[in-house]
């Protein structure tokens, strides 16, 4: 009689949950936490900074080892071709005589770019402005950290575009460029407006077929 009644009383199926097993499974979900919208935003941009200026550092160093100053070697005829030369001004080799100027524009740049970093929603205006924050970052390290001095330091140019010679920071800021006006012709705001609007029609449209599929 006895036995009998533990039998009825003891728990049975999914009832009978040992405590480790259920810390286990609590564990797992934990772990399984996904990464906030806001982390992978802020992850996607410094990502994309810290490899635009590892990669033009990179090549500047190798340009000033292989290259020789006003030297020009073809790449691909008259179209490019590299060629290495230190610019003390901006693009076309403006304001040579006012290369502070540009340094402090650089470090304004990337102090807006890293304090609105946060604030940014959308995944194309996060790697925008990602390329634009390592291209910035690395033509400021030459502006800090080359000839002839601290903050007046030359920029490292070797691409020769025929018209102009750049470097991989040049091209990380005028791809920032091209995509900021591309996103803003695409009504995309800087702040993912335009994308929450979409996921949130394409959760109503999800959504309706359970609601007709639970009425019937």
């Amino acid at each position: 009689m006895t036995e009998q009644t533990a039998d009825e009383t003891a728990p049975s199926g999914d009832a009978a949950v040992d405590p480790a097993v259920a810390a286990g499974r609590s564990g797992a979900g934990a772990t399984s936490t996904p990464t906030p919208p806001r982390a992978r935003r802020v992850g996607l941009l410094a990502a994309l900074a810290v490899g635009v200026l590892a990669l033009d550092q990179a090549t500047k160093t190798v340009a000033l080892q292989q290259l020789e100053p006003g030297e020009r070697i073809p790449f691909i005829g008259d179209l490019l071709g590299w060629r290495l030369v230190f610019n003390p001004g901006a693009a076309l080799s403006f304001g040579t005589g006012h290369t502070w100027i540009f340094t402090i524009a650089m470090v304004v740049c990337a102090v807006v770019v890293i304090s609105l970093a946060t604030r940014i929603r959308s995944r194309g205006w996060a790697a925008a402005a990602g390329a634009l924050l390592g291209g910035a970052l690395g033509n400021l390290v030459d502006r800090l950290a080359r000839d002839p001095g601290f903050a007046v330091g030359h920029v490292v140019d070797f691409i020769d575009y025929g018209v102009f010679i750049g470097n991989v920071a040049d091209i990380g800021i005028v791809a920032a460029a091209a995509s900021f006006v591309l996103l803003t012709l695409l009504g995309i705001s800087w702040d993912g407006t335009r994308e929450r609007g979409k996921a949130s029609r394409e959760d109503r449209v999800e959504a309706a077929p359970e609601r007709d599929g639970g009425a019937s």
